[in-house]
This record gives structure tokens, sequence and C-alpha cells, in this order.
């Protein structure tokens, strides 16, 4: 059995790493170990010689991620610029994991093809894929073709839609596997024609949403089981921001966390917030809005690692 620190790696291999400045919402503890892998090649060697009871987690960009304030045992592996490339080939685009999903709808729709629906979701490609993300009516799952993952045990295999058994921000990815790449078929269209529809969702998404604050994205899976669809007869009844909005909970705070005033299903820290702040905010809301309601809202961000153990009175 080998000690992590032995591990021969490539790439970075870092003890007791402060996750908060690996995350959009700057929030949570450290890591026993970071590795940033140079390349699969590197990634597969540590997963083989990391002993089988020390538990990893990948990240992206930190986009849909709370880690609580007492940090995350284990190994994170953030996929980082090695895993961002991206390949086009008729009307199929592959792109690694830590592809921003923005870059990939921009550079696709530059060849004319239309993957537009990336354009406003935060985030990377591994993430969305993860969460089979969509908007506007169009998912992942409408798309995708296959991925390349990595297993726990650093074999390589090919996953397809029926292995992953997408449902709305769902999927069945097997557990610690990692997503390197994805593959997507995507309609033809007009590259002008392209831009013109992202830079109309980016108007739309920028005069909603609080774009310009600290948040991880949608905080709650919309009751209704589907995203917006950005259409005209688009129904609000069933979404999370009108459910939380009803509840009287638009503007919440705890702490340093806020339910924000202009999109009240992103949870915001205002600056000082602490992951319990956030996390205790969000279960409140789900609180208020099943008294409410009878609506019991599902978390979208995902909450990982330890909170800080209260002190003894």
């Amino acid at each position: 059995m080998h000690k992590i620190d032995d591990i021969p790696v490539n790439g970075r291999l870092t003890a007791g790493y402060d996750l908060s400045s690996l995350t959009w919402l700057r929030v949570g503890g450290a890591a026993d170990w970071l590795f940033l892998p140079s390349d699969a090649d590197d990634l597969a060697t540590f997963l083989k010689m990391l002993p089988q009871d020390v538990p990893i987690f990948a990240i992206g960009v930190g986009s849909n991620l709370i880690v609580r304030d007492g940090g995350l045992g284990g190994v994170v592996i953030r996929l980082g610029r090695a895993f961002a490339g991206m390949e086009i080939a008729g009307t199929q685009v592959t792109a690694g994991a830590g592809a921003l999903d923005a870059h990939v709808a921009r550079k696709a729709a530059a060849a004319g093809l239309d993957l537009t629906f990336l354009r406003t979701i935060p985030g990377a490609i591994g993430g969305a894929v993860r969460m089979n993300a969509g908007c506007y009516g169009s998912y992942v799952a409408d798309h995708f073709v296959s991925a390349d993952v990595m297993l726990r045990s650093g074999e390589h295999v090919t996953l397809g839609p029926h292995e992953l058994n997408f449902r709305y921000r769902q999927s069945d990815l097997p557990d610690e596997a990692i997503i390197l790449s994805a593959t997507f078929e995507a309609n033809r269209g007009e590259p002008q024609a392209l831009a013109a529809r992202m830079e109309d969702q980016l108007a739309k998404r920028d005069a909603t949403q609080p774009t310009k604050d600290r948040t991880a994205g949608s905080t709650f899976r919309n009751p209704a089981g589907f995203s917006s669809t950005g259409q005209a007869d688009d129904s609000h009844a069933m979404k999370a921001w009108k459910v939380i909005d009803d509840a009287g909970l638009r503007g919440a705070t705890k702490g340093g966390a806020q339910m924000s005033p202009k999109h009240p299903n992103f949870l915001v820290n205002t600056g000082t917030a602490t992951a319990a702040d956030l996390e205790g905010l969000g279960e409140e809301v789900r609180q208020r809005v099943f008294e409410h309601a009878g609506i019991r809202l599902e978390w979208e961000i995902m909450r990982v690692g330890k909170p800080v153990p209260e002190a003894d009175d």
C-alpha cells in the first residue's frame, strides 16, 4: 500500500488545500489532498496506486458546489486546463470535462453547430453531463453521444446514454467515476444566427438573474421536473423561484447568506457567508416552502464535506 504523498505524479499533489478558492461561492474548508493531474495517464496511474479506502471527489470549476466548513476528506481531483480541449468532426463536438460550457457553445456556434443551450449554463462540461444540465427546453441528454470516463480503479471506459440513464438534473454515473470528456451531436446552424441567439439568451439571463453576485447557479430543482423553456407560454406555477417567492422568502437572509432579491432561487454569498450559513438558509427555505405549499424542494447545488463541529456550551 502506498502513502499518498509517495505516489509519483506529473501533476500537482497538495496536502491541506483550502477549497474555498476553488468554488464560485468562495466558502468551505480544506481538502485532505488536492490533485491536479497533468493528463489522463497521470490520473490513471494515481488512481491505481491510491489506497482503495481513500475517497475521491472530482471537481471542475466548482460552480454548483458548497464545500462545508469542516472540509473534505480524501483526495479532491480537479480537472484543469489539461482537460479543457475541444474537437469538432462533422456535426459532433467532443469537449474535455474541464472545458467551460459557455466556451463550448461559442466555439461550436462559430463552426455552425448549435449547442447554444450551453451558453448560459455555469460551469464545465463534466458537471453538465453528470447533472444533465439544460435550459430553454434543451438538455445534455438531447445531444449526448458518449462520455470517456475513468473509474475509481483507473480503468478507462466509454459510457453511452443507456448507461448514464439521464433524468432531470440526474444521471447514473458510477460512484467515484470521473468524466474526462464527452461527445455531443449538434444540429447545423448559421453562425451569425447562433451568435445572435446566444446574445439574446445572455440578455435574458442578465435581466433576471444575479449574475454579478457570488452564487452557484440555481439552488433547487424545479418541482415541475423541467427547466425553463424560455418560450412565451412557459408556466411558472411549479418553478422553484415561484414557490420560494410565494412563501415570502425572496431576499431572506441567514448570516452572510441571502436568497437573491432579484431571483429567489439563487443563494448568494453577500461577502461574509460561511458554508453553514448558505446550507442553513437553504434548509430553512425548504422547510418554509413545505409548510406553505406542501412541496419538498430538492437541492440542485451539491453539498459535500464535513460541517465544523459545534462547540460545547
